[in-house]
């Protein structure tokens, strides 16, 4: 895979341990809490660019616009995607990214992610 605008990544997992929010005992029942979320966007992205990037580099974070519009209890199955839609100066990357339980969308925005340098040793 060619580091190219279009390409996309999906990652599944189960929202629990440090996903979760019972937003300091206000709710109930654990939920999928919102930085959660955008922790497992921020994966996706990540993940989707490493294998392409030069040795030595790495990318780190840097914008999140995003919407949580919708509930997920602990335990669900959950899948964030993330797909390339920009490359800037090539080392600035954005992206469209969702995290989506089977048919029902949990969230929606962008992310940027840029590329540094990696000390080794």
């Amino acid at each position: 895979m060619a580091l190219t605008v279009g390409i996309e990544r999906s990652e599944e997992f189960r929202v629990d341990g440090d996903l979760l929010t019972d937003v300091d005992g206000t709710l109930p029942t654990p939920v999928f809490s919102t930085p959660g979320m955008i922790s497992m966007m921020e994966y996706a992205a990540a993940r989707l660019v490493r294998g392409e990037l030069p040795p030595g580099h790495a990318t780190v974070g840097f914008e999140v616009c995003v919407k949580h519009v919708g509930g997920a209890l602990e335990g669900a199955a959950c899948t964030a995607r993330a797909e390339l839609k920009e490359i800037a100066d090539g080392r600035k990357f954005r992206f469209d990214v969702e995290v989506r339980e089977s048919e029902r969308t949990i969230g929606v925005g962008t992310h940027e992610r840029r590329m540094v340098d990696v000390p080794t040793g």
